[in-house]
């Protein structure tokens, strides 16, 4: 008996796969999971409903504290970033990618599939993870070339209902909401608010601010206003609070791995106040030295995270780096949050290292500085005046 494993979303792509894989792949037994990393409840029992319809057997992962954890707690320590995306979704795939194998593994299956097509970037990031295990991989949406019409015909014809009037494609976890499609393909289209649900426009914003203590300890935020929070109830405390100051959201024209250039919508208040804080208290903390070299490996471990490359082996290097620079991130950052706007406005650290004798009214003797500044950019100093027009 033939055997597949489904990474399973519940949406259009992965559903009409589960026929596909038995009628043009020749699979016996379909087994569909979905890995649970903060979507909203009601989208989870629709995937639950629907896959029990239509495959073999259903294996649903909680995997939220996992998540937080283990994969975004590093992200804010490493300020995950990929050309202003906080990475919300691409942090999410390789673990989800890690269970379904864990599953195939232990059903003994002969394959894994996804239903990523040959455009995004999500087909990479499964796939990378998916060829570690040695098992067939199967992406039908990819190797048959179906367009959405094709498949919506498909679905029609095999009795899998979904919502017609949908207009956007929508992927949402703990740490972010993403919109594509539709109208949204066209750049120069803004957005309606209809499309928003984790973040109030500006005119419905409140007029009064929120300032909110955020407590870190080695890199990791630990509590709100003196609070102590466990990760999950933080960041989803956090959504909440930013989203009803409309903060958090992005609209950019974002650079694919394969080349596209994609027009991205997201939502992520909590991304958006927690990496503000963190990437402040670390310039409190950290030398001068630290911040610039810890800056390039930051931008390299968010590259590889985009790609789906986690399990390079200088993925582990980086985070070795990274751990080892937060072990005094510790201290609280105060943030305003008003009409769309995380500023942070101040901030405090047992291993500060701001001195108060920056101050002016340290009288200090300050005369001995002249002899720095008599040196400083000496060789500057000589090229412009041996240069000079005559």
């Amino acid at each position: 008996m033939k055997k597949v494993v489904l990474a399973y979303s519940g949406g259009l792509d992965t559903s009409v796969c589960i026929p596909l894989l038995r009628e043009h792949y020749g699979y016996d037994e379909v087994i569909a999971v979905t890995v649970d990393v903060g979507q909203p409840e009601q989208e989870l029992r629709e995937a639950q409903s629907r896959a029990e319809k239509l495959s073999d057997s259903f294996v649903l992962i909680d995997a939220k504290q996992e998540f937080v954890y283990n994969y975004i707690f590093p992200l804010i320590k490493a300020n995950g970033t990929y050309e202003g995306y906080i990475l919300g979704t691409a942090i999410a795939r390789p673990l989800i990618a890690k269970h379904v194998v864990a599953v195939a593994k232990r059903e003994g299956a002969d394959a894994l599939a996804h239903g990523c097509t040959g455009k995004g970037n999500d087909q990479l990031r499964f796939d990378a993870v998916f060829r570690t295990s040695n098992l067939k991989l199967i992406a039908p949406m990819r190797e048959l070339c179906l367009t959405r019409e094709e498949e919506k015909r498909y679905a029609k014809e095999h009795g899998i209902a979904f919502e017609t009037d949908k207009r956007w494609s929508i992927d949402e976890n703990i740490w972010s909401r993403s919109i594509e499609g539709s109208e949204l393909e066209d750049p120069a289209a803004a957005p309606p608010e209809t499309a928003f649900q984790w973040t109030a426009a500006l005119d419905n914003t409140p007029d009064t601010p929120d300032v909110l203590k955020i407590g870190f300890e080695s890199g990791v935020p630990v509590s709100i206003n003196g609070r102590v929070l466990d990760g999950v109830a933080l960041i989803k405390d956090l959504n909440a609070i930013g989203g009803k100051h409309g903060i958090g959201r992005t609209d950019m024209i974002e650079d694919r791995v394969l080349g596209y250039k994609a027009r991205e919508v997201y939502e992520h208040p909590a991304a958006t106040i927690l990496l503000e804080a963190h990437r402040d208290i670390e310039r409190l903390v950290l030398t001068r030295n630290e911040l610039r070299f810890k800056d390039m490996v930051d931008h390299t471990w968010s590259e590889l995270v985009y790609q789906g490359l986690v399990m390079d082996p200088l993925f582990d290097a980086l985070n070795a780096f990274i751990d080892k620079t937060q072990e005094k991130v510790t201290g609280c950052v105060y943030v305003r949050l008003s009409k769309g706007v995380a500023r942070v406005i101040g901030r405090e650290s047992p291993y500060a290292l701001y001195s108060k004798d920056v101050s002016f009214d340290i009288k200090g003797e300050q005369s001995t500085a002249e002899g720095y500044s008599m040196y400083h950019g000496f060789q500057s100093i000589l090229a412009a005046m041996k240069r000079r027009p005559l």
